[in-house]
């Protein structure tokens, strides 16, 4: 039964890029690599392993290794504007555990959004700030602005007086007003870490913000949605005291990563290349997208969070679907039409099993070639299959006539490759 199994298994992957080719994918935590970075994930890279700092290997083997994983550090160093990067984290959760080992003991109070708020779950005392044993403290938060209460936050940072300020969301829509805290940072004295997994890459092309600018210390992120690399994490850090770099270092290896997945960090050293090329042009795209989505969707009668503030300046927009039968019922009906998203919790929420709302983002169909027009298509899709009830099933048709049309990679170096085929891409 085992080549039985193997065959069910490829069949069922070749399913899901057949399927795939015909969606609409708005999952905001999600994005495709070009077919350069994905070579390096079928490359001999994937069967080796690197133990260590660059240069300093446990394991003989190393020569190439070294020089990808260099330049991917150069790379970082030079699109993030920063003095230290550490490309060894094997995810962007991987990434937060690193610097929760460095710089958090059991005990410490750690201040950071709630999940209602957008935050992440490895942030909750389920995730792995509950794991590290450190108590988590809240942010005040404004609904009007998706975004933290100022004078609150200040407030609270003096009360509680965190180890660290954490910062960061799932749900980011706006930049956290980190440099109206900074007077505040310095007077408590705690370590500023901001996640940044899902605006990685605008931040890489100038549209979200210059998180060091701005104060925070360190930064987390995975390397897969806004910035459109491999499953993988990053570490980035400016200013950093030598014990907080050594910290750091340590934390990841031997801390939280044995290897690290030298396939995935090589397809990341590509896509940094990739990004100081035309990551400037791909996420101003992306934000245009979004709010062109977010101003389609609320012409339509869909409630789209932050009407006022233009809905959103980064590559997400958060819906209330509430009144059309909540975010569970209406994430299946769009995915039986093709059109890929999530439910998700708004700030009203208490549970996130069955939340009030869905999370878009922009990011891959920007990949794919598609801009502001064809956001008014995609809205209009929506809206038939949440709004007008229609059966999903006819606009199913649709959705996939109309997503042919782009089917290809953009904004990379081998532009207008397939994006969802299966290709033999190493002879």
């Amino acid at each position: 039964m085992s080549k039985e199994d193997a065959d069910y298994i490829r069949n069922q992957v070749m399913e899901h890029n057949s399927w795939f080719n015909d969606c609409i994918p708005m999952i905001a935590s999600e994005n495709l690599m070009s077919p350069l970075a994905k070579e390096m994930l079928i490359s001999d890279f994937a069967d080796r392993y690197a133990e260590g700092l660059i240069g300093k290997r446990y394991y003989q083997g190393n020569i190439y290794v070294d020089k990808v994983e260099q330049r991917a550090v150069d790379l970082a160093k030079k699109i993030f504007e920063c003095d230290f990067a550490d490309v060894r984290p094997i995810s962007g959760t991987v990434a937060n555990m690193a610097v929760l080992f460095a710089y958090a003991q059991p005990g410490d109070t750690i201040t950071t959004c709630a999940l209602d708020q957008g935050a992440h779950i490895s942030t909750c005392e389920f995730g792995a700030f509950g794991q590290r044993g450190v108590k988590s403290v809240n942010y005040p938060w404004k609904l009007d602005n998706m975004n933290l209460d100022v004078d609150g936050t200040a407030k609270l940072l003096r009360e509680v007086k965190p180890k660290v300020a954490q910062f960061g969301l799932s749900v980011f829509l706006f930049p956290p007003p980190l440099k109206e805290l900074e007077d505040t940072f310095n007077e408590v004295g705690c370590l500023v870490w901001e996640d940044c997994a899902h605006v990685l890459g605008l931040i890489a092309g100038g549209q979200f913000q210059k998180p060091f600018e701005d104060g925070v210390d360190i930064v987390s992120a995975s390397t897969h949605k806004t910035f459109p690399g491999p499953n993988h994490g990053i570490v980035l850090g400016n200013g950093l005291s030598e014990e907080n770099t050594k910290k750091i270092q340590h934390a990841i290896f031997p801390g939280v990563t044995s290897s690290h997945h030298l396939h995935a960090m090589a397809a990341l050293a590509v896509t940094l290349a990739e990004m100081d090329v035309f990551g400037k042009d791909y996420a101003a795209q992306a934000c245009k997208n979004a709010r062109a989505l977010g101003q389609a969707l609320y012409e339509r009668g869909v409630p789209v969070l932050c009407e006022n503030l233009g809905f959103t300046r980064s590559h997400a927009i958060a819906l209330d679907v509430t009144e059309f039968g909540k975010g569970k019922a209406c994430a299946k009906l769009l995915e039986d039409a093709n059109i890929i998203c999530n439910k998700n919790m708004l700030p009203s929420d208490t549970s996130s099993v069955n939340p009030s709302g869905l999370r878009l983002g922009t990011q891959e169909m920007t990949r794919l070639g598609m801009k502001e027009n064809e956001m008014d298509e995609v809205a209009d899709f929506i809206a038939r299959v949440v709004v007008k009830k229609e059966d999903p099933a006819k606009v199913k048709k649709e959705v996939t006539e109309f997503k042919h049309g782009f089917d290809t990679i953009q904004y990379c170096f081998n532009a207008g490759e397939p994006a969802y085929e299966y290709r033999k891409l190493v002879p």
